[in-house]
């Protein structure tokens, strides 16, 4: 597949497809979007937000949350925010997220069948690291919501003015809804 992307890429260049998509690095509508990788939102997400290229910082990872203050999508935002100009975050989940009752012991058992050795999670809880928390999906997807918009909110780096809001995004329709 990759070898495909390439080939693909290498005339994506040469015909010059790339001209439509020309904007600078900062976010015409000074907005991020902290969301979930899901496939189905790749299109939907810009198109139900009416947003276009060059619009956001849209941001993806595994349920769209912040899991701990000084993570990767954390230090994404406060990037977007002091480097890059944003002064207001959406949050956005979606309905039926892969991430949402992810169970740690399923996950384990993928890799094991994939051909990690039992002995590489104990090493890596020696080390002080909670697999178990760290690879746990969420319960509840309106409580997802709010405490990572919670945790944006009252990060310690996080400007006061920056405005934080939660959402959920029907994964089917578009149809967005806020949580409070």
């Amino acid at each position: 597949m990759i070898d495909s992307i390439i080939a693909f890429n290498r005339e994506f260049v040469a015909s010059k497809g790339y001209e439509k998509f020309l904007t600078s690095k900062y976010p015409d509508k000074k907005l991020a979007v902290l969301s979930c990788m899901d496939t189905r939102l790749t299109e939907l997400l810009p198109a139900a937000l009416g947003l276009k290229n060059g619009d956001a910082k849209i941001i993806k990872n595994a349920g769209g949350l912040v899991i701990s203050p000084f993570d990767s999508a954390m230090r994404s935002l406060l990037v977007a925010v002091y480097e890059l100009g944003v002064n207001e975050i959406m949050v956005v989940a979606h309905s039926h997220c892969g991430a949402c009752h992810m169970s740690f012991k399923e996950f384990e058992a993928h890799m094991v069948q994939r051909g990690i050795q039992p002995e590489v999670f104990d090493m890596i809880s020696r080390c002080g690291i909670d697999l178990d928390h760290w690879l746990e999906g969420f319960h509840d997807t309106e409580e997802s919501v709010r405490k990572t918009v919670d945790t944006v909110k009252n990060h310690p780096l996080m400007a006061k003015d920056v405005v934080v809001r939660g959402f959920i995004i029907d994964s089917t329709t578009g149809g967005l809804e806020e949580v409070k």
